[in-house]
């Protein structure tokens, strides 16, 4: 999953907001500093506690890089475990609730998904998503 930050220079260095996240910002002393700072600020915004009802944007498919627009990798355990969260969310649904939906013994088992720390389903369990779950944006993990 990428989003995509607009790059603005200063004579000390740059900085960098994110244009699907407002307040999403960075800075760095050179570029790839900036990149950088840019994957850590992401991350940590994405990384939202699971007690959180924030439904954040996904990223902008129309946006088109250019030479201040750069390119940002989310880590791939912190994208599925928004990706998670963000769909129960827009399902209005509680954990226990997915947890149901989706079959899980208990709900330790489902709130692992939703956590970036470990969050790292297996095939069987993705599989599960998949049928489950259509909605999932699993195109967005890639």
């Amino acid at each position: 999953m990428k989003y995509h930050f607009h790059r603005h220079k200063e004579k000390t260095g740059y900085w960098a907001e994110c244009i699907e996240l407002p307040g999403c910002r960075a800075q760095g002393e050179d570029l790839s500093d900036l990149q950088n700072q840019c994957e850590e600020a992401l991350n940590l915004y994405l990384d939202e506690p699971e007690d959180s009802k924030l439904i954040l944007p996904l990223p902008k498919p129309s946006v088109k890089l250019r030479p201040k627009i750069i390119a940002v990798d989310v880590k791939p355990e912190i994208a599925f475990s928004f990706l998670m969260r963000r769909t129960r969310l827009k399902l209005g649904l509680t954990q226990h609730q997915m947890r149901e939906q989706l079959g899980f013994q208990t709900l330790y088992s489902y709130q692992k998904l939703e956590s970036s720390r470990f969050a790292n389903p297996t095939l069987r369990s993705l599989v599960n998503i998949l049928k489950k779950l259509p909605q999932f944006p699993f195109k967005h993990l890639i």
